[in-house]
């Protein structure tokens, strides 16, 4: 069983020693990912009701922001050598696909092949409006430009023509490294969700899931594997644990006897001290008996 860290850096409270102490350490201590969350702009007071809280808020503080993920990425790959990053999730539908792409590519570049991609649709309608995005349209522009990025990562000359984007024929350059592209994870607990997995990734991240929760999730996803004529073993299976629930290694056990074959785990350390103390309980109570499942 593959143990990752879900690290939404915010500010004021992600400083560069704590970014740097959370990256080295669980470089250093053998943890096979890091993921980063994505919001733009946030609203005091939205319509839209986040999924993961059961009052539906995302609670972050007046004054706090999510810290963009792919120049954290950066800087992370820069302070680590093995560990794995990826977005967990990029807001693929709010953002340009080539922008997106290039961002990608030159990273998994300089990281020497290390990004995973999480993508998903977004939950906060409010945040689309401010980009100037169709909300209603979002998951037909999801899938368009994850077929956008495949060719700029894979073709010598791209050319796409589709109902949101037009790309004329051109290059993008330099490639990935991890070949044939980055592995697209996509984020989501809905059947349509479900069914992007299934369509077009390599990848399901799953958050706040029980084992029950995500054995249901992984059946149901089983099942649209096969009708697109798939195995489960063409995609990876990474589920985050609810956060702030304590993880024991006999929760380890259920999840991966769930089907589970990445777990990540949250972690909202307040300053460099606690994140080593944190990555270091981790890594002695679940990372390195894990190892061993």
């Amino acid at each position: 069983m593959r143990i990752g860290l879900f690290t939404p850096f915010t500010n004021p409270v992600a400083t560069l020693p704590l970014i740097r102490t959370v990256g080295e350490q669980a470089d250093k201590r053998g943890f096979h990912s890091m993921w980063l969350a994505e919001h733009v702009v946030l609203f005091d007071k939205p319509h839209s009701s986040y999924p993961y809280s059961p009052d539906g808020k995302l609670n972050l503080g007046a004054d706090a922001g999510i810290l963009e993920p792919f120049t954290t990425m950066g800087f992370l790959a820069g302070c680590t050598s093995r560990i794995r990053l990826g977005t967990g999730i990029c807001l693929l539908p709010q953002r340009n696909p080539l922008y997106t792409a290039k961002e990608v590519s030159n990273l998994d570049y300089l990281s020497n092949g290390r990004v995973d991609l999480g993508i998903g649709i977004g939950w906060l309608r409010e945040e689309f409006e401010a980009l100037g995005v169709d909300w209603a349209r979002r998951g037909a522009r999801t899938d368009e430009y994850v077929q956008i990025l495949k060719t700029l990562w894979c073709d010598n000359v791209s050319q796409f023509d589709g109902e949101f984007h037009t790309l004329p024929a051109c290059t993008m350059f330099p490639k990935p490294v991890h070949q044939p592209h980055p592995p697209i994870y996509v984020g989501g607990e809905s059947d349509a969700a479900l069914g992007r997995v299934a369509r077009l990734g390599q990848g399901w991240h799953g958050f706040n899931h029980t084992p029950q929760s995500a054995a249901e999730r992984i059946g149901k996803l089983r099942s649209l594997l096969s009708e697109h004529g798939r195995s489960p073993d063409d995609v990876d299976i990474t589920v985050a644990v609810p956060a702030g629930t304590p993880v024991s290694l006999e929760d380890v056990k259920r999840y991966r006897e769930a089907g589970v074959d990445q777990l990540t785990i949250p972690i909202f350390p307040g300053d460099a001290d606690a994140a080593r103390a944190v990555i270091d309980d981790l890594a002695k109570r679940i990372l390195e008996p894990a190892a061993a499942l």
